[in-house]
């Protein structure tokens, strides 16, 4: 936000106020479909991420043996499927990029260009 200089006084942004801007996204269909897009990945990403993980941790407590199996030498399926928590990590994190990208980046420049043009931002 510009500053005023001494004796000036501080610009006054023209059309609605921040909170009035807000609240007339918050009930704009555009504002709810970007919403729904940005569940629609979310959710399930997180889901699978949280069962998959838990699923690591019960067989790393419960299932010793399994988890004690070697795959090449000395690298066990424990060491295989702990380093495949990183790579579900980083699918996850391009795969929402991508999503982000796609679905959510366009309608919510929409909704931040509607914001400042109203506001005066």
């Amino acid at each position: 936000m510009a500053r005023a200089r001494r004796g000036q006084k501080a610009p006054q942004h023209e059309g609605k106020s921040s909170e009035q801007a807000y609240a007339d996204l918050a009930a704009d269909p555009g504002f709810a479909q970007l919403r729904k897009n940005y569940r629609r990945f979310a959710i399930p990403a997180t889901i699978a991420f949280l069962v998959w993980y838990v699923t690591y941790v019960v067989c790393n407590n419960w299932a010793r043996g399994f988890m004690d199996t070697p795959v090449v030498g000395h690298v066990n399926v424990a060491v295989v499927f702990g380093l495949l928590q990183f790579v579900s990590t980083f699918v996850i994190a391009a795969l929402y990029a991508r999503h982000a990208g796609r679905e959510l980046d366009p309608l919510a420049t929409q909704l931040r260009e509607r914001f400042e043009s109203e506001t005066g931002r």
